[in-house]
């Protein structure tokens, strides 16, 4: 049963220009759903049951002076069990993947999962990865460094949180959305460009990266476009 409560912090009679679905997936117990809490209704609750059931919250937030409402699915504990559906990832732009730091295993798992979410979901999605937890620094099991590298090489965006300490949760959701938002306001300018040079294919599958208020570019993507 889905239930889109937890609206946040925007007036419920403003007009939406844009609707995002973004998803969380990763290991079960890895915070995604207290991230998700922290977001959406900037909650935490120590004693947080498994998700049951298909759950996603909803925010609505301004990015350059236009109203974007979040849609943001949590996976509903389906990943115990293997079962994370198609549909899921159906009309997602955006998707988190989180790990817990203090469990290796967790990271371990994350190409598994990056794996399956470029399968099933649209190749120009914007992905981030996230370690949460990070509050647990002496129970730390995996080094940023380790984190940050596979990040690089995947072309993702990378943060540490801490949903406990309400630590990069903002940053993390406005680094995503933000991303969606210049991609989706730079692809008619970009069909209208490749339709003047007779290429259209020319910029198809490539990421279109501008930087944004609170962006972490790694260093490769920054580059990619801007040696014509």
């Amino acid at each position: 049963m889905a239930s889109g409560g937890g609206g946040g912090y925007g007036d419920a009679n403003q007009k939406i220009d844009y609707v995002f679905k973004v998803v969380l997936i990763g290991d079960s117990a890895v915070g995604k759903s207290q991230i998700l809490a922290r977001f959406a209704r900037n909650e935490f609750s120590l004693d947080s049951k498994a998700t049951i059931g298909v759950e996603f919250q909803t925010r609505t937030l301004v990015i350059q002076h236009k109203s974007v409402k979040a849609q943001i699915w949590d996976t509903a504990g389906q990943e115990r069990y293997r079962a994370v559906t198609s549909a899921y990832y159906r009309g997602a732009v955006g998707a988190m993947l989180v790990y817990d730091i203090t469990k290796r295993q967790t990271f371990d798992h994350i190409p598994r999962w990056l794996e399956e979410l470029r399968s099933h979901a649209d190749k120009n999605i914007v992905i981030i990865l996230i370690g949460n937890k990070s509050d647990l620094e002496n129970q730390r099991a995996v080094p940023t460094e380790d984190a940050k590298e596979f990040a690089e090489k995947e072309g993702l965006f990378f943060l540490e949180t801490s949903a406990l300490e309400a630590t990069n949760v903002e940053t993390a959701f406005l680094t995503v959305l933000t991303e969606i938002f210049n991609i989706v306001n730079k692809k008619n300018l970009v069909a209208d460009e490749n339709q003047g040079n007779g290429n259209p294919a020319s910029l198809s599958g490539k990421k279109i990266i501008i930087p944004g208020p609170a962006q972490e570019i790694p260093a490769k993507s920054s580059m990619c476009c801007r040696l014509a």
